[in-house]
C-alpha cells in the first residue's frame, strides 16, 4: 500500500469539497481533534483503535491517516500488529487482507526517510 500516494490523490478533491462545505469539514476536524486527544485513553491508544476500525471498514485513506496518526503518537510496530490481530479476530478472512495493509501503512510512516 502506498499510503502517501493515497493521501496525495485525495488532497485536491478534498480541498474542493472542503471549499464547498467548509462548516462540515471544520466541524469534523474539531471532532477529530477532541476524539483522539489524550484522556482516560491516550492519543496513541485512540489512534490504534481508529486504525483497527479503518482496517475493518476497508478504507484505504482512513488506514493511511490513522497509520500516520499512530506513528506520530508513538505506537510501536508490535502494538499495531496486536491491534491487527484483533482486526483478524473480528473480521476473519478480510482481516487477514486489511490487517497486513494497515501494518504496512504504519511501517511506511514509522520508517525514517533516507
Amino acid at each position: 500500500m502506498r499510503v502517501r500516494e493515497i493521501l496525495d490523490e485525495l488532497r485536491e478533491p478534498g480541498r474542493e469539497l472542503r471549499r464547498l462545505i467548509p462548516d462540515v469539514y471544520s466541524s469534523f476536524g474539531a471532532l477529530d481533534r477532541v476524539a483522539v486527544a489524550d484522556g482516560a485513553l491516550s492519543a496513541k491508544h485512540k489512534e490504534l483503535i481508529a486504525l483497527a476500525i479503518a482496517a475493518t471498514r476497508e478504507c484505504d485513506a482512513c488506514v493511511a491517516a490513522h497509520a500516520r496518526g499512530a506513528s506520530l503518537a508513538g505506537a510501536s510496530e508490535q502494538e499495531v500488529a496486536e491491534a491487527m490481530g484483533v482486526v483478524i479476530l473480528m473480521n476473519g478472512g478480510p482481516g487477514t487482507v486489511w490487517g497486513p495493509r494497515a501494518l504496512e501503512a504504519f511501517q511506511e510512516f514509522a520508517t525514517p526517510k533516507a
